[in-house]
């Protein structure tokens, strides 16, 4: 798991006469990644597409714009199906000829009903008006306008207006009909003095009939396009019943037929012959080089040029050796290669005449297959939001699985979340087609799972201690729940702790994996000085916080939560000889850091930086106290939404939620917080205070359930993204993508 899958570097060399047959089997066995040649190799070239790559490409791109068209989506796909060249030359014509004919028919019926909307909206004010059109223009000593606007304005304004013998306006709402008669015939009097005021000017349409006529004949007609686009739609998806899963299979078939048609562009050529190089998963080399041979025999070479190491892509070396052939792989010449079909031999050497050093093509770091099953696998996910790791980094998954619900679980601790958590993760996992949302599903699933069980140690459901009553009090016989929150205790202080401690060891071991990523590829003295070093002093550091060494500048709760207040585990500080160690020890790692960053900075800057950051040994761990903080705000979140819907009271034993069929303070007990299903005065529970105190029980609960992800998912992902991955991850590699085909749609 902490490794990709290991690959080899594969070489197909052979004549051309079989290269057709050799893609085939290529492709049907969906093994080789294929590495494209740069054209940097004497005497081969890149070579060419077949020539029906072309026209199946366009036929491809019709089948995509026909499937847009009618909106076909994969669950609309029938049972897998043969389809041949055949049926795809002789079907998709038609059903692009009625589809378009479809098509166009709707464009069109919907532009007429935009033009009708917009002619509808230009008439509307004038039917509001109720003046007939033809009486708003064509005069000779009259100017006329209609605007929108306010009456009153318009009278005043032209009222004082120069110019304007007599008015007279019209209006109904907003919409004013103004006529005006100017004076000796001045021109353009009625559009000056409407300057400045606010008038929106109205174009008067043209319609022999009256406006509210010609509304009606448009509206009609607008009803009228709208069933003739219904019916069309109805025409359309049955249509699209019809086709959609032949559609879906052209799809793929036309899809696979591009690949292997565009595919020997990826080789190196000759006239005569072609090698194709690529990667395969190593422990399936055996099967894909038994499959060449037994379907091209002796006219097709099969080599595994490099088995590759972790280590040596991360080490800059271009060539990996065979676990049972010692040496560099690349140095052998392959076999001549066969004729092109009339029996005269072509000499191929496989490396085309290369030097030891340019014995494969370009591409040699290899593609990544992460190795993570069940449920690990759904937080490659998380992984690969970051990045895909490279092939030579260790992969970081597996912790991510152990860490990311252990924290999102101790921050949220609730059966009832934790359940909701449980069935949305896996209504997600199980009823959605997403690959991204069945990961995203199988995470929530594990962090339902973990907030549950932390939710049992908490003894809490919905932010109600009613499982820590009758299971750990009940039943196990405890005075209470075997953790608490730390609402009205010392369990506070412990969590504060607790987080700085997790920050102690989730960071010392991103530090590890660090190490590790480094050992080979740059020796152990500068993985030591840039992974080690931190871990040093980050346990040295906090060594010595956590020891009696000036032990009255610390805060007190360092050496007693462990200590009997609350957890009693006979842990009262490390002794001061022990945190003086722990100085040494942070000394000793920061002057290692320092040194490794002279080496890569160079003295002044190098210096200068390591010593700034040597703060972080301390400074980072801090940051994990988020985890404290989440866990205590979600607590108050819970607790405050049952304070308001039940309300609390305190006796001798303590504080106390009115449950259990309270609806006033028992004998002895004092209330501190009516709720709202309960009084201060002791009336009975009415109907409607339920029904509103169960309104905000809901609404508030579901509130903390959403602010759960949004707090503690997002501040866990943030603890391991930042903190952890940034120790020691780069990520970045290629992702493994073989030459060849899943089908789900076809079948031959």
């Amino acid at each position: 798991m902490l490794r990709p899958e290991r690959m080899s570097k594969v070489s197909v060399t052979g004549s051309k006469s079989v290269m057709d047959e050799t893609i085939e089997t290529i492709h049907g066995l969906n093994l080789l990644h294929v590495v494209d040649y740069d054209d940097t190799w004497e005497g081969f070239s890149p070579g060419d597409s077949r020539p029906e790559a072309e026209p199946l490409s366009e036929q491809l791109v019709t089948v995509r714009s026909i499937e847009s068209i009618l909106d076909v989506d994969e669950e609309d796909a029938g049972p897998s199906r043969i389809v041949t060249d055949e049926e795809i030359d002789a079907e998709i014509e038609e059903v692009r000829t009625r589809v378009n004919e479809l098509d166009d028919r709707r464009a069109d019926l919907r532009e007429e009903r935009r033009q009708v909307e917009e002619r509808l909206s230009s008439v509307r004010p004038f039917a509001q008006l109720g003046i007939d059109l033809d009486l708003l223009s064509g005069y000779d000593s009259l100017e006329t306008r209609v605007v929108e606007g306010r009456q009153e304005q318009i009278d005043e304004t032209l009222a004082e207006a120069e110019g304007i013998e007599e008015f007279e306006t019209f209006a109904e709402g907003d919409v004013v009909a103004i006529f005006a008669y100017p004076e000796d015939g001045r021109e353009d009097v009625l559009e000056d003095a409407l300057v400045g005021i606010d008038a929106a000017p109205l174009s008067v349409p043209e319609a022999d009939s009256s406006p509210e006529d010609y509304v009606r004949e448009r509206e009609h007609r607008k009803q009228e396009i709208d069933e003739e686009l219904s019916e069309l739609d109805g025409e359309i998806d049955e249509l699209k019943l019809d086709v959609a899963g032949f559609l879906l299979a052209v799809e793929e078939q036309l899809s696979i037929d591009v690949q292997k048609a565009e595919v020997p562009l990826s080789f190196a050529t000759t006239g005569r012959s072609f090698i194709a190089e690529g990667w395969v998963p190593t422990k399936r080399y055996d099967e894909f080089e038994a499959a060449l041979h037994e379907e091209a025999g002796e006219h097709v070479e099969c080599e595994e040029l490099e088995r590759v190491d972790y280590d040596e892509v991360s080490a800059g070396h271009g060539h990996g050796t065979h676990d049972d052939e010692p040496g560099d792989a690349g140095d052998a010449e392959r076999q001549p290669a066969a004729a092109d079909g009339e029996g005269e031999p072509a000499e191929v050497r496989s490396d085309g005449g290369r030097t030891p050093d340019e014995t494969s093509m370009h591409g040699n770091e290899p593609p990544v297959v992460q190795q993570n099953s069940g449920p690990v696998k759904p937080f490659e996910l998380l992984v690969q939001a970051v990045n895909r790791p490279k092939y030579s980094e260790l992969d970081p998954t597996i912790i991510l699985f152990l860490t990311f619900p252990t924290l999102f679980g101790l921050m949220i601790g609730d059966v009832g979340y934790g359940l909701l958590y449980l069935g949305l993760g896996y209504g997600l996992y199980r009823f959605v087609d997403s690959p991204g949302l069945r990961s995203l599903g199988g995470v929530a699933i594990w962090c339902g799972i973990f907030t549950t069980i932390f939710g049992v140690l908490y003894g809490e459901i919905f932010g109600f201690h009613t499982i820590s009553y009758v299971l750990w009090e009940d039943f196990v016989g405890l005075s209470h729940a075997p953790i608490q929150k730390g609402l009205d205790s010392n369990f506070a202080l412990l969590w504060l702790v607790v987080s700085l401690l997790i920050g102690v060891v989730h960071l010392s071991t991103g530090f590890l994996f660090g190490f590790f990523n480094d050992l080979k590829a740059e020796g152990i003295v500068p993985a030591y000085l840039d992974n080690l070093s931190w871990i040093l002093m980050i346990i040295g550091v906090w060594t010595w916080v956590f020891s009696r060494s000036a032990s009255s500048s610390k805060p007190d709760f360092l050496f007693t939560v462990f200590n009997g207040d609350p957890v009693a585990l006979g842990f009262g500080g490390f002794s001061a000889t022990v945190g003086f160690a722990g100085i040494a020890l942070f000394v000793i790692g920061a002057l290692s850091m320092i040194a490794g960053e002279i080496r890569h900075e160079g003295p002044m800057v190098g210096g200068l930086a390591g010593l700034i950051e040597s703060v972080n040994a301390l400074v980072n761990v801090v940051s994990y106290a988020r985890v404290a903080a989440v866990l205590l705000a979600k607590a108050g979140m819970a607790f405050v939404v049952n304070l308001m819907v039940v309300g609390a009271y305190q006796d001798e034993e303590g504080f106390h939620f009115m449950t259990g069929g309270h609806t006033t303070v028992p004998e002895g007990g004092e209330l501190m917080f009516p709720g709202i299903i309960t009084t201060d005065a002791g009336l009975a529970m009415t109907v409607l205070t339920f029904v509103a105190g169960a309104l905000v029980f809901v609404v508030g609960h579901a509130l903390v359930l959403i602010l759960g992800i949004t707090s503690a998912g997002l501040q866990g992902v943030r603890l391991e993204y930042v903190e952890f991955f940034g120790k020691f991850y780069d990520g970045g590699g290629e992702n493994y993508e073989p030459f060849g085909y899943d089908r789900t749609h076809t079948t031959e």
